[in-house]
């Protein structure tokens, strides 16, 4: 790395004297870029050292010590004795400091994170699928701390520091680990890496117990909703009471969401994309079903709670407490059991007359489209005695009871219907045909041997015959002639 960074100097010398010309603001910023250059680069080299103190500065610099030293004499003044008289928020001293600790708390989130890099580092040596096994920097670290150099992990109690489910598979795993035991030297310091990493925990808890203590002056509204120590964990992470103000529902929303290790167990019942907002009283009293609806519900208040709060709008927190009832009615809504089905009512009785008239006329129509007697049988079915049909074998159109009775003919009343009696007498009413003739063989034409055919009137003889179809052949009376052969 050293060549590396030699080299950049050297290109930046060489920047310099073909630039001589360049203004003086110019040159600082160059200078500046060369600082940066130099920092990155120190970096670098900081993130791969062996040396713990060269990885993790955080805890040797004045600003953590004085901080932290703040936050412990804050903890111990009692309540009553803390005074707010400053108006404007932004100048009231335990404000500063609280923005101060938000500050601290995000540096010792990263300072962990590096911490854990080192750790992880220094023991894949011994365990390394431990690292895929638990996530958080902080159980990582105490169970690096717990297991040390043992082989057999039946002698080390993990109770009480990962779940039963995750010790059970970290257990299987390091049954059949290839990873060797390590040297004394490195041991020593992955253990006391460890002990840092939980130091910085430790600190962090108690600038987030300072910062949710004041929280019920710092945002009020805010406290009301979702309560102090979440309040607290909120406002450190996004940064301070006006940033979580600028930020969005859906963000608030993730705002400490870390990855699960659910160890190949069901993911049915596990939160995703729920952050801090998790710990809330709310949350925990929502139905499953309903707690990722509640969630955003809760997200949009809070966002709106700090916004209120960063201004100062409402400092007794009647807002906040307002959003809060707000949730829990539109919660309690949304399980109530649908409406029950109201029967419909009937329709208003009509007591007007009807404009239909009755009498000899309508009961003629019924008559003529009444439903004749052959058709009520076809219609109807006898029980246990199969019906007839028009193509055998159940096929085509059934006769219902027709020719049930007697010789299983089609048996139809002989009574005529009375519209059939009124079309027949209408019917001889009529005169039919141009000659008058009651017979169809008669005819007007005769043949004769004389002239062949000639017109005759066929009732000139009737008088001789009776009608015109009585004869030898068609009459009542008449019969065939008899010739006896000789």
């Amino acid at each position: 790395m050293a060549t590396l960074a030699d080299s950049f100097l050297a290109d930046l010398d060489e920047l310099s004297d073909n630039e001589a010309e360049i203004p003086e603001d110019n040159d600082v910023d160059a200078a500046d870029m060369e600082e940066d250059v130099d920092g990155d680069l120190a970096d670098l080299e900081n993130l791969n050292y062996d040396d713990l103190d060269s990885v993790s500065k955080l805890q040797k610099t004045q600003r953590y010590t004085d901080v932290i030293q703040k936050v412990e004499e804050a903890l111990n003044k009692k309540e009553s004795e803390v005074l707010f008289q400053v108006v404007d928020i932004e100048d009231d001293p335990e404000y500063q400091l609280i923005v101060d600790c938000n500050a601290l708390s995000v540096d010792i989130e990263n300072e962990i994170v590096i911490i854990h890099n080192f750790i992880r580092d220094k023991y894949r040596l011994k365990f390394p699928e431990l690292e895929s096994l638990v996530h958080h920097p902080i159980d990582y670290a105490r169970v690096v701390k717990k297991i040390g150099n043992e082989m057999d992990l039946t002698l080390v109690d993990l109770e009480g520091l990962l779940p039963s489910a995750i010790i059970m598979v970290v257990s299987v795993t390091a049954s059949t680990t290839t990873g060797k035991p390590l040297p004394e030297e490195v041991l020593s310091k992955t253990v006391e890496a460890c002990d840092r990493a939980l130091d910085l925990d430790s600190a962090k808890k108690k600038v987030l117990d300072f910062v949710e203590s004041r929280m019920g002056y710092i945002a009020p509204n805010l406290s009301a909703i979702v309560g102090s120590a979440v309040a607290a964990k909120l406002m450190g992470t996004a940064g301070g009471l006006a940033s979580l103000a600028k930020m969005p529902a859906c963000n608030v929303q993730l705002l400490g969401a870390k990855k699960k290790n659910l160890a190949g167990f069901s993911t049915a019942t596990s939160q995703f994309r729920v952050g801090y907002l998790e710990q809330t009283e709310i949350f925990q009293t929502t139905p499953p079903s309903l707690r990722m609806r509640a969630c955003r519900l809760l997200a949009a208040k809070s966002t709106l709670a700090a916004r209120v709060d960063s201004i100062r709008g409402d400092p007794s927190g009647k807002t906040g407490r307002a959003f809060k009832d707000e949730i829990h009615k539109k919660i309690e809504k949304w399980q109530e059991p649908p409406p029950a089905k109201q029967p419909k009512p009937l329709p208003v009785p009509d007591s007007e007359p009807k404009k239909k008239r009755g009498g000899r006329r309508l009961r003629k129509m019924k008559e003529r489209y009444a439903i004749t007697d052959m058709r009520k049988l076809a219609n109807r079915m006898q029980f246990g005695v199969p019906e007839e049909s028009s193509l055998g074998d159940g096929l085509g159109e059934g006769y219902g009871m027709l020719g049930q009775a007697g010789s299983g003919k089609l048996r139809v009343s002989v009574g005529q219907s009375k519209l059939a009696a009124k079309v027949a007498k209408k019917f001889k009413e009529k005169n039919y045909g141009s000659s008058g003739a009651t017979s169809g063989l008669t005819s007007s034409l005769a043949f004769t041997p004389v002239q062949g055919i000639e017109l005759s009137n066929p009732q000139a003889h009737a008088h001789q015959l009776g009608s015109g179809t009585q004869s030898t052949y068609f009459s009542e009376t008449g019969t065939f002639s008899k010739i006896k052969r000789t």
